[in-house]
């Protein structure tokens, strides 16, 4: 009897494996271009698409990313995407981020669901991207104009303007939706507030310390339209 509910509890286990896939699905025609008006689209991978016989270059056109984005804020950065209808399903994004200069961050975050890979097109950047645990690597490279590097699936990374004028570069991501986690916008800006005394023991700080922190305005440097 044990050897047959064993059986069936590694079946169940590699069919769940075969189910599970770590990039978005595969799509099922040429492409679904994202639409939100449901006459004329068709229904395809659980998305709503538009027709493909009313497709149109337009549909596969952005224009933009040569515009500096407003890097005003209290990180010094922008994240500005690409919106484009046609990539929907094809488990791929791109966007742009300035740096502003002395400083300008995009801190420490993770993309659940993309490697991103990162090419910069004018300054210096400092990135890296830590390990998972046990061993916590801190792989770190000072990119110039040209220079490309990788940031894998999940992990904790960042990019931060070392030169003294604006840094731009452009990532593209292994899914249309990549997801992201900002660090201390997760940890101290949550909604509604992590513990106090669960943060404290947990970064050995001083419960008024984890107060301070959590009181702060934490914002982001998402792209608002």
């Amino acid at each position: 009897m044990k050897s047959v509910c064993f059986l069936v509890a590694f079946i169940l286990f590699v069919l769940a494996s075969k189910l599970a896939s770590p990039t978005d699905p595969s799509p099922l025609q040429d492409f679904c271009v994202a639409i939100n008006d449901a006459k004329n689209s068709v229904f395809v991978n659980g998305k709503l698409c538009k027709d493909p016989k009313l497709a149109s270059p337009q549909d596969f056109f952005f224009s933009g990313l040569n515009v500096p984005g407003n890097t005003s804020n209290q990180l010094g950065s922008i994240v500005t995407p690409a919106i484009v209808p046609g990539l929907n399903t094809l488990g791929i994004s791109l966007v742009r981020i300035d740096y502003a200069p002395y400083g300008g961050l995009n801190p420490p975050h993770t993309h659940p669901r993309a490697t991103e890979i990162l090419v910069v097109v004018e300054g210096t950047l400092y990135v890296g991207f830590v390990t998972s645990n046990t061993d916590n690597r801190l792989f770190t490279k000072v990119l110039y104009p040209g220079d490309v590097f990788v940031f894998p699936v999940g992990l904790i990374h960042f990019q931060f303007n070392m030169g003294r004028t604006d840094a731009v570069a452009f990532a593209a991501l292994s899914s249309q939706d990549p997801g992201v986690i900002s660090i201390a916008n997760a940890v101290f800006g949550s909604e509604s507030a992590i513990n106090p005394d669960v943060l404290a023991k947990a970064f050995q700080l001083d419960k008024k310390i984890v107060d301070q922190l959590q009181s702060r305005f934490w914002s982001d440097n998402s792209y608002r339209a």
